[in-house]
C-alpha cells in the first residue's frame, strides 16, 4: 500500500514545497492538497512543488464542476501536469463546503462528475473536442499544447452510483472518512462494475481520505480529532449505524450545528453529545492516538490494504513535518 499525505492549501507554496521534498525523500507516494473556499489556488499553490521535485505525485481534492467549468479545471490540471513533468492527478468530485458557502445547488452530482471528467480527458489529447452533454457543452477546444501522457483523474465516491460512474469513467476513487467495514463494501460494489466494464483494480487506483492524528500526547491527539469531526462526513446515518446505536446516530444527526459551533471556536467538546459518541466516532473515522499505538495504526492500516486499497491519503494537521518523518520512518517501510 502507498501511503500519501494531505497538506493544507492554506499553507503558502514555499511550506508546499518544503514539506513535499521532505515527503519525496522519507518515500511517501504523493502530495494532495484540499480545493477549499478560503484557500490559496491548489494549482498555482502546487506549482513551486511540482518544480522542485522528480519522482512525487501531486495534485488538488475535490475539485468540482459547478464553482468552475470542467474546461477550466482540464486547463489548470493539464498546466500543472506539464509543470510536473507528468506527476499531477486530480480528484474530481460533487460536493464541498465551498458550494453551500455560494449557494449553488449540486444537482444531478453523477452525471455533472461524469461530464467533467469526460472532457477533461478529452482535452488532455490535445485534440480537437466538441462534447455535447446534459449539463456542459463545448465547441471546437484544442488545448494544441498539451504533450503529457493523460495523467489520472480520480473520483470521489463512496456511494454505489457514484462508484459505478467511476469505474466506467475515472481512473481511480477516493473515498472520504470510511471505517474499514464499509471501504471493504464500497470495493466490493466499485469491482462488480468494473468487471462489467471489463477492468480490474490494479490499474485502476483506490485511495481513502483519513484524518492522521498522531503526536507524543495522547489528550492532544484526541482532542485535535474531536474539533476537526466536522468534517469527518459524520452526517452520514448509513455510516454511523455501523457503529452506533439508532439514539446515538439520532443525536449526531440533530446536533449539527453544535458541531459546527465546536469546530469554528476549535473546541474538543460539543455541546449536548456525550464524550462516548465523540471517541466513537474519533475511534471509528481517524486514525488517532500517542505514538506508543503506531503498530496498532500499521496494523489497521494493513486491514484497509487487505479491504482492497492500493494507497491511503492521510490529512495531515498540526506539526505537518514532524508527522511526515514518523510516516517515513515507522509507517511506509511497513507497508511496502
Amino acid at each position: 500500500m502507498h501511503i500519501d499525505v494531505i497538506l493544507d492549501t492554506r499553507a503558502s507554496a514555499a511550506e508546499l514545497a518544503e514539506l513535499g521534498q521532505l515527503a519525496e525523500s522519507c518515500g511517501i507516494r504523493g502530495v494532495w492538497v484540499s480545493s477549499l473556499l478560503d484557500s490559496r489556488d491548489p494549482f498555482t499553490n502546487l506549482a513551486p512543488l511540482a518544480q522542485t521535485t522528480s519522482r512525487l505525485a501531486l495534485g488538488p481534492i475535490a475539485v468540482n464542476p459547478y464553482d468552475t467549468h470542467p474546461v477550466k479545471i482540464a486547463g489548470a490540471f493539464l498546466t500543472l501536469n506539464e509543470l510536473a513533468g507528468g506527476r499531477a492527478r486530480i480528484v474530481i468530485g460533487g460536493g464541498g463546503e465551498a458550494l453551500e458557502a455560494l449557494d449553488i445547488k449540486p444537482l444531478r452530482r453523477v452525471r455533472a462528475v461524469r461530464e467533467c471528467v469526460e472532457i477533461m480527458r478529452a482535452a488532455a489529447t490535445g485534440e480537437p473536442v466538441t462534447y455535447d452533454g446534459e449539463l456542459y457543452r463545448v465547441r471546437d477546444l484544442r488545448l494544441a499544447w498539451v504533450s503529457a501522457p493523460t495523467p489520472p483523474l480520480f473520483v470521489g465516491a463512496s456511494q454505489p452510483q457514484m462508484l459505478r460512474m467511476a469505474a466506467r469513467a475515472a481512473d481511480g476513487i477516493m473515498l472520504s472518512d470510511l471505517p474499514v467495514n464499509n471501504t471493504g463494501l464500497a470495493i466490493e460494489t466499485l469491482d462488480g462494475a468494473l468487471r462489467d466494464r471489463g477492468k480490474k483494480r490494479p490499474p485502476f487506483e483506490t485511495n481513502v481520505f483519513t484524518a492522521w492524528h498522531v503526536y507524543a500526547d495522547r489528550d492532544r491527539a484526541r482532542r485535535e480529532a474531536r474539533q476537526w469531526l466536522l468534517l469527518r462526513g459524520i452526517f452520514r446515518p448509513w455510516l454511523l449505524k455501523e457503529f452506533l446505536a439508532q439514539e446515538d446516530v439520532d443525536l449526531v444527526m440533530s446536533n449539527r450545528s453544535a458541531f459546527a459551533e465546536a469546530f469554528t471556536a476549535r473546541h474538543h467538546r460539543v455541546a449536548g453529545v456525550p464524550d462516548r459518541i465523540l471517541d466513537a466516532l474519533v475511534d471509528h473515522l481517524t486514525l488517532t492516538g500517542d505514538v506508543s499505538t503506531l503498530d496498532e495504526k500499521i496494523e489497521k492500516l494493513g486491514y484497509f490494504a487487505q479491504a482492497g486499497l492500493s494507497s491511503i491519503a492521510l490529512r495531515l494537521y498540526q506539526d505537518p513535518a514532524q508527522s511526515i518523518r514518523l510516516l517515513g520512518e515507522r509507517v511506509v517501510p511497513a507497508l511496502a
